[in-house]
């Protein structure tokens, strides 16, 4: 299917590995002008390297990007741990770049899409904020806001012409997630190589590929879901909807 992307504009945060990674290809794929944000972005003239945890960066980013037909926020990792492990200083710092990082950037990026009555904003956010995990409580929390704030902006942005969507991926095979279970591997069956065992929980006895993150991603950007917004797309093989 031709998603009509050719020549459109966009930026992904976190876009040099993992989901983000993947979006950007799948965007780039369909025709768009793609660039990218991240801390150690593969060089190139489409690439930031910018931490937007921190003060101004959010603003040095939409400078330099422009005028953007597509926002994909995905710029974040919110570590693990309950509520007496995860002091006030770690959660801030996660906060600082996934939430707070999301809102400041799509600020700055929705006042310029409203300009132009054009835009679409995809927010890359994560089950657990459906699907609550006392032993994730940080990301559990954080995610649980940004669905709020997707929802929200994205039930009134049709008056601004522009679009406001979510994606909540379960467990997706990036490098962090692959080293995590290669960890749980080596600790409980003695074999790092073993890991693929470990999946047998999930659905379909494996994670989703980031590819399949990412076409979704493209399709909600995409005038092919020209009357999507403010809602948000979980994709986890139904594991946010079991009763066990």
């Amino acid at each position: 299917m031709d998603l009509e992307l050719k020549g459109k504009r966009a930026l992904v945060t976190g876009g040099s590995k993992g989901i983000g990674r993947a979006c950007a290809q799948a965007l780039a794929d369909e025709g768009c002008e793609v660039r990218i944000a991240a801390r150690n972005p593969t060089p190139g003239p489409l690439a930031m390297a910018i931490d937007l945890s921190q003060r101004g960066a959010a603003e040095k980013l939409a400078a330099w990007a422009g005028d953007l037909d597509i926002l994909v926020n995905n710029a974040g990792a919110i570590p693990g741990g309950d509520l007496l492990k995860v002091d006030e200083e770690t959660w801030r710092k996660a906060w600082d770049l996934k939430v707070f990082g999301y809102l400041n950037l799509t600020r700055l990026v929705y006042a310029r899409m409203k300009s132009r009555r054009r835009g679409v904003i995809v927010n890359v956010i994560g089950s657990a904020g459906e699907k609550m995990n006392a032993a994730y409580i940080a990301g559990s929390a954080g995610n649980a806001s940004l669905m709020a704030f997707t929802r929200a902006l994205g039930g009134a942005s049709h008056a601004d012409g522009i679009r406001v969507v979510g994606i909540n991926p379960g467990p997706v095979a990036t490098d962090r997630l692959l080293s995590l279970y290669r960890q749980m591997a080596e600790t409980q069956l003695g074999d790092a190589s073993r890991y693929e065992e470990l999946f047998k929980g999930m659905s379909f006895g494996r994670p989703a590929k980031p590819e399949e993150i990412a076409w979704t991603a493209a399709f909600l950007a995409s005038d092919r879901s020209s009357y999507t917004s403010g809602c948000i797309v979980t994709i986890d093989g139904g594991l946010s909807n079991r009763s066990g």
